[in-house]
């Protein structure tokens, strides 16, 4: 079902690469949705990356990259390989060159650590066949310049007289270009919640159902908090015809996962339905995802997007934290958080979103829950592990996300969660 693009640009593009001079981007086809051999809005160029001469002994190389050239039109950028369970132990770094202004940026950092994100292991999504190893994407505006390296850290066996090393790098790296297409002209801003494309059983049997958690006729307090304004997948542009048709869905949500998407702070809100259209397609069309793998977005304004289909009140199976997409729902705070403190319409969006969404499930915000994990770099499979109810994502897996400053934040947006809810 999820194909990769057409092999037609790749031989293309690495016929150019041979070439140290820039290539005329006239030269390269129109790049064309492979799911169904048509033009669609926003496109995705594939790019091989190549050796740049660094070797280590026995030939080994420990760097690769592209020289500087033109390309097709694009805002978000992304490296991909071939083995989703192999790690890139290196840097990746990119340049780009402004459509509008014709400089060529500075260096910057792409996070090279994205296996937390994801498909858990051993579901239909992860062992589909298609998945692909993949760096954090970065945003970086319209372009039409890119150059990029990636380099190897040193293997620990390195030495005159030592062994040879596995290769460093992992197997089949492209550069992903991403142009993520027109804005849709129109944004409503409330989520009809309709069922789009066939259902899957959730995982625990039923037909992906929501629960209260109250006993039928108890008479505790619900405690539920008002639905907040929610920017449908039609309202950011979401093109349909991109992710599989099939919906899955989990029993419950039990935890609402909190992660900053990593593509860099250099947007602007009105541009932050395009940020997510080209997460989309990086995640869908490059990885090799079932589709977007968060439930929710939010921008730096506060604006609330749905993010996964299969409708915001149900609980659906979201690819955000390995390990625990089970019984959860991942909000990904678009922008990275890491010495950028979050304003305070993100952590008040977290709340209200996060108030709602765990209340339809009986769930306080400011409590415990006990989630099972699917096995990943902190938990072994199996291990029943006790969560706050509002995490971020580095208390299910060993990473960063969502960074120290928006991390920082969850404690005041469990309270601010619980009181939307009614709770004292």
């Amino acid at each position: 079902m999820r194909a990769f693009l057409s092999s037609s640009i790749g031989v293309a593009c690495a016929a150019a690469l041979v070439l140290p001079l820039s290539v005329p981007s006239g030269a390269v086809a129109a790049p064309q949705d492979a799911r169904t051999g048509t033009t669609v809005p926003g496109s995705t160029e594939s790019l091989p990356l190549v050796p740049l001469g660094s070797e280590r002994s026995f030939g080994v190389p420990t760097e690769q990259g592209l020289p500087q050239q033109d390309v097709q039109p694009f805002s978000l950028v992304g490296v991909v390989w071939d083995d989703a369970d192999a790690e890139l132990n290196g840097s990746v770094q990119v340049r780009n060159r402004s459509a509008e202004t014709g400089t060529w940026s500075h260096w910057q950092d792409l996070q090279t650590h994205n296996a937390e994100h994801g498909a858990d292991l051993g579901t239909s999504e992860r062992d589909s066949g298609t998945v692909r190893g993949s760096t954090a994407p970065l945003w970086v505006g319209a372009s039409d310049g890119v150059e990029v390296r990636v380099e190897a850290e040193a293997a620990p066996n390195e030495g005159p007289y030592a062994e040879p090393a596995e290769a460093p790098l992992p197997r089949g790296l492209s550069l992903e270009l991403v142009d993520p297409g027109e804005a849709p002209e129109q944004l409503p801003v409330t989520e009809t919640d309709a069922s789009r494309g066939q259902t899957v059983a959730p995982a625990s049997g039923t037909a992906g159902g929501t629960k209260t958690g109250a006993k039928k006729g108890a008479a505790a307090k619900p405690y539920t908090a008002p639905r907040p304004k929610i920017i449908s997948r039609k309202g950011w542009g979401a093109n349909e015809k991109l992710r599989e048709k099939q919906l899955g869905y989990t029993k419950t949500v039990k935890a609402a996962f909190v992660h900053h998407s990593a593509t860099g702070n250099n947007y602007t809100c009105k541009q932050a339905p395009s940020v997510i259209r080209g997460i989309y397609r990086y995640h869908v069309t490059s990885s090799g995802w079932r589709d977007i793998g968060y439930n929710f977005a939010i921008d730096k304004c506060g604006n609330i997007y749905e993010g996964r289909a299969g409708g915001v009140t149900k609980p659906v199976m979201g690819a955000h934290t390995l390990g625990f997409n089970t019984n959860s729902t991942g909000i990904a705070v678009l922008g990275s958080y890491s010495t950028t403190n979050p304003p305070a319409a993100v952590t008040t969006a977290i709340a209200k979103l996060s108030a709602w969404k765990l209340g339809l499930h009986g769930i306080n915000p400011r409590g415990k829950v006990t989630l099972t994990s699917a096995g990943g770099n902190k938990y072994k499979k199996g291990k029943k592990v006790s969560m706050n109810a509002v995490s971020g994502h580095r208390d299910g897996f060993v990473t960063d996300c969502p960074g120290n400053k928006l991390y920082s934040k969850l404690g005041t947006v469990r309270v601010s969660a619980a009181k939307y809810q009614g709770r004292s």
